[in-house]
Order: structure tokens, then C-alpha cells, then sequence
């Protein structure tokens, strides 16, 4: 009990010292005061309950999954059929009713139609169906149409990669640590602390930012686009400049480059300095983007964001260098937000905002107050009763109380964790499960004196015997806690953080800090009794 080695002592001391010094930037922040800059300074993060911000609800429109994949699926078909050993000629395709169909206009070619057709198709998840049934009709025509199995599939894909197109669109804000998860099948929640332009937050996220390239159809007359009539293979756009509606466009419906392939985008400036967008394309990207320019020399070409032409400039020459220039009467703050939404990727799907709500910072400032109120009362209602029923081995404990709530404090610093007002109720818990542990370890050492053991032999028998019961109760707190974490969202994964954290730190504190303390005080003072 006794044997306590001076490296043991150094080790454990600079332990506690180092999770205290972590704490230290967190205190003087939330007390209003300022850190100094040439030192570390770790901070915890506030939740939106603690330090305001928005709260924001989307809903997506799943209705877009089915279309979307009917226009991937035409684009597929006419390019396998096209690159087919013995290219199959077909008819205009028709997408009516949810569904393909288009003639073969050889009935010989009807079986290598269906045999390049087949790998469009694939198993949808553990369903045991296909994405796409493919049948024959009046022995020429093909119908291809999505299951629902194969669309279940594609909203929970498209579902998915909403989810992460929201967070790295959030993260370009340079937020702190934001909340972003999904409800139900077609919702998202997004909760940002500390956002002080909310608008700027629904701005971005209700972009699509989904961009095309595409050629103007030239052959289109003035008089049909004002009726709404676009010549076959082309579909009418709004041309928007400056955010204003000035008139239809007829763009080719197929044949585009897609904005996926872009590598980066970055606002900046044209040579007469206005603001526009850079974009990067990767390898693929470039090359595709060279191969449109080079065979339309001398045309025209709309650049499109999310269905609106933004400007349609003429194609001079090719341009080969795999980056182009995005104009279209932008400011900075407008042209920037564009950049940040195309470097983060294209919505696969529409997201309204059906919800919103804004926690002002004077909220979250009396949420910290009383929550620190509630911990400062009651744990200084649990140290009083220590203090009082054990003294110096109460002493101990309500030392180990507080170099616990500074340690977790600490450590979440370190790991960059937002506490939440349900985390500061997991304080308070904490305090009360640190305080089990030294109850049971003073009241077997009390026991064992009772029993006629000697002082030293009491308190080590106490010791050892109590961290029996004080490991089997933490495993299985820790055990709820886990599962608090890994099932819950928000709030309660919040308290579940607090709670994993400071169970390992009271055992910790309460058991290995407070051994060291007492052998200490034997070791020097070898007293005859003990007042416990």
C-alpha cells in the first residue's frame, strides 16, 4: 500500500497537471477572459443550446430520384449501343410514364441490343431484385423501367450523398463542429453553433450547384421559344443575368459535360475586374472539356447551374488547359458562395428548408449559467457531506472531484468535443458516480478497522477490495454509455461523450489519485488511529 515509487508519483502527477492545463484555455473562455496567444489553446466546443446558432430542417424531393436516373439510364443506353461491337441503330427515345422505350430499327440486332443493355443493370441491395427490368415489345421496341426496389436503392443513395455534400459545404464556413444527420428516409437536420449569418447557411445549402455544359441550338427561332416549342433532341432554359430572368434558351438536351469531374473551384476576378468563378477540371474532366471545345469552334455554349443558363459564351478556340471561367454578373459574396458550393459537389436532389430555427447567443449564455450553477451547488452540497462524514479521506475525495471535472474538460478540448446541456448534466452525474467510488473505498476501510486490521493493512484491504465493485459498476455504466453514443444523436450523444469520459477519469481520480494522496500521508505520518 505503501509502495508508491517516485517515477509512479512524477508520472501520475503530470498526468493530472497536463489535463488540467487543457481545461485552463475552456475556463478562461467561457468566464469572458482571454487566453494568451503563445500558449495552446485547446477550447471546447459549445453546442447550439450553449452558444446560439441555427437550426436548420431539409426536406428532399425524392420524386427527382426517378427522373434523374431515366436520364442517366438514356445517356447509358445510347452510349452502349453506340460503342457496341456492331453499333445498333435505334429510334428516338421516349421517357414517358417513368419509364424507356425506344425502336431497334434492325429486328436482327434485337438480341445484341438486350446483351449490351444487361450490364446497365444490377442487383439492388439485398433485395434479390434488379435496379431495371429490360423487356421486349412487339418484338422491336424496348421498355426499361426502374423497380421499386432499384429506386428504394437510389434515394437511399442519393439520401447519403446529400448528407456529405451538406457537411463539406458546411465545413467550407469554417464552422465548429456542426451537427448534420439524417431523419426519416428524405430528411437532414443541420444544427451550426455560433453561425451569426443564418442566412448565408440556407443560402448555400438550398443550391443545388449542379453544373452543365452544354450546346446552344442555334437553329431554334425567337418565336417558338417564346411558345415554349424546342426543336427535337433540345429542351428550353431560363438565361438569368444577375439573378434576373431575361429570356429562353434552347440548349441540346444531351451530349454536355456534367460538373462532377470539377477538381476546385475559386472566386476571382476577369480582366476587367469583375468577379467570377475559376473552375479546375481533373483529367477526365479536361479531356472531355477539350474534346467539346475543339469540335465546336465558333459556337456557342451554355454554361448551366441548377437548370438556369448563366451566361453562354462563344467558343473561340479550343481550350485545352483543363480550366475555364464562370461569369454571369456576380458579386463577391455571390460568386464565392457559388465557388464554395461547386468545390463541395453537386445535391443529388432538391433540399427545402421546412424548418428553421435560430437559439440566440443570450439563450445559450443562460443555459451556461445555470448549468454551471446546477454543478457548482451540487457539487458543493456532495464535498460538504464528504468533508463532513469522512474528514481527511473526505478531503481527498472532494479534491478528486474537481481534478475530475477539470481532466474531462481537458480531454474534450483535446479531442475537440462540443459540450452540450445535456453534456453538463453528465458532469453533475460524473460527480456523483466519482463520489460512489470513494464511499465504498471509505466505508471497507471503516469495516476493516472495526474488524481489529491495523491502519495501513484496513486502508490497503480497502482499497483492494472496493475496486472490485467499483470496476464492475464503471464497465457497465461504460457499457450503457457506448451504446448511448452509438444509437443516439444530438443531445444524447452529447451526455454519452461526458459520461464515457468521465468514467474512465473517475476511476482515475477516485480510486488511483486518491491511493497515492493516502499512502503518502501514512508513509509520513505512520498514525496509530484513523479518524473515518
Amino acid at each position: 500500500m505503501l509502495d508508491f515509487p517516485r517515477w509512479k508519483v512524477i508520472w501520475l502527477s503530470a498526468i493530472t497537471a497536463i489535463g488540467v492545463f487543457f481545461a485552463l484555455p475552456s475556463l478562461v473562455s467561457i468566464a469572458g477572459g482571454k487566453w494568451p496567444g503563445a500558449l495552446p489553446d485547446p477550447e471546447v466546443n459549445l453546442g447550439l443550446d450553449l452558444a446560439g446558432g441555427s437550426h436548420i430542417l431539409l426536406e428532399a424531393d425524392t420524386g427527382q430520384v426517378r427522373g434523374l436516373r431515366l436520364e442517366s439510364m438514356e445517356e447509358d443506353v445510347r452510349r452502349v449501343l453506340r460503342e457496341a461491337d456492331d453499333e445498333v441503330e435505334i429510334g428516338d427515345i421516349s421517357r414517358s410514364n417513368g419509364r424507356l422505350s425506344f425502336m431497334v430499327q434492325d429486328a436482327d440486332q434485337v438480341d445484341a441490343a438486350r446483351e449490351a443493355l444487361l450490364p446497365l443493370t444490377d442487383g439492388a441491395g439485398l433485395t434479390g431484385q434488379r435496379d431495371w427490368t429490360i423487356n421486349v415489345v412487339d418484338g422491336t421496341r424496348f421498355v426499361i423501367v426502374p423497380t421499386d426496389a432499384g429506386l428504394e436503392q437510389g434515394v437511399e443513395l442519393a439520401m447519403d450523398t446529400a448528407t456529405d455534400v451538406v457537411r463539406r459545404r458546411i465545413d467550407e464556413l469554417g464552422t465548429r463542429e456542426p451537427t448534420i444527420i439524417r431523419q426519416g428516409d428524405n430528411r437532414i437536420v443541420v444544427q451550426v453553433p455560433g453561425l451569426d449569418d443564418p442566412q448565408q447557411l440556407k443560402d448555400l445549402l438550398g443550391q443545388t450547384a449542379k453544373l452543365e455544359f452544354k450546346l446552344v441550338d442555334g437553329s431554334a427561332a425567337p418565336a417558338d421559344l417564346a411558345q415554349g416549342i424546342a426543336p427535337p433532341g433540345s429542351e428550353i432554359l431560363n438565361f438569368a443575368t444577375g439573378g434576373q430572368q431575361t429570356g429562353p434558351i434552347a440548349v441540346r438536351r444531351l451530349g454536355g459535360i456534367q460538373g462532377d469531374n470539377l477538381t476546385d473551384a475559386r472566386q476571382g476576378y476577369d480582366q476587367n475586374g469583375a468577379p467570377v468563378v475559376n473552375i479546375t477540371f481533373n483529367q477526365e474532366g479536361g479531356r472531355k472539356f477539350a474534346q467539346l471545345t475543339t469540335d465546336n469552334v465558333n459556337k456557342p455554349f451554355a454554361i448551366i447551374l441548377d437548370g438556369e443558363v448563366l451566361s453562354a459564351p462563344n467558343i473561340n478556340e479550343p481550350i485545352l488547359g483543363g480550366s475555364a471561367q464562370i461569369s454571369g454578373n456576380f458579386t463577391v459574396d455571390s460568386a464565392n458562395a457559388l465557388a464554395i458550393s461547386l468545390r463541395s459537389g453537386a445535391l443529388p436532389i432538391d433540399l427545402q428548408i421546412v424548418e428553421e430555427r435560430t437559439v440566440g447567443p443570450d439563450l445559450g449564455a443562460d443555459s451556461i449559467r445555470k448549468g454551471l450553477l446546477a454543478l457548482i451547488v451540487g457539487g458543493g452540497a456532495v464535498m460538504a457531506f464528504m468533508f463532513v462524514t469522512y474528514g481527511r479521506f473526505g478531503i481527498y475525495a472532494d479534491i478528486a472531484i474537481v481534478l475530475n471535472v477539470l481532466i474531462i474538460l481537458g480531454i474534450m478540448a483535446i479531442l475537440g468535443s462540443t459540450l452540450t446541456l445535456p453534456g453538463i448534466a453528465g458532469f453533475v452525474l460524473t460527480i456523483g458516480t466519482a463520489v460512489d467510488a470513494n464511499v465504498l473505498i471509505n466505508e471497507r476501510i471503516r469495516e476493516e478497522r472495526r474488524r481489529g486490521r491495523r491502519v495501513v493493512q484496513a486502508v490497503e484491504v480497502g482499497y483492494r477490495e472496493a475496486q472490485r465493485a467499483i470496476l464492475d459498476a464503471n464497465i457497465t455504466n461504460f457499457i450503457a454509455g457506448v451504446l448511448l453514443f452509438l444509437f443516439g444523436s444530438g443531445p444524447i450523444r452529447g451526455f454519452a461523450i461526458v459520461l464515457i469520459i468521465g468514467i474512465v477519469t473517475s476511476v482515475f481520480t477516485a480510486v488511483t489519485l486518491t491511493r497515492m494522496w493516502v499512502a503518502s500521508y501514512l508513509r509520513k505520518n505512520r498514525p496509530a488511529e484513523l479518524n473515518i
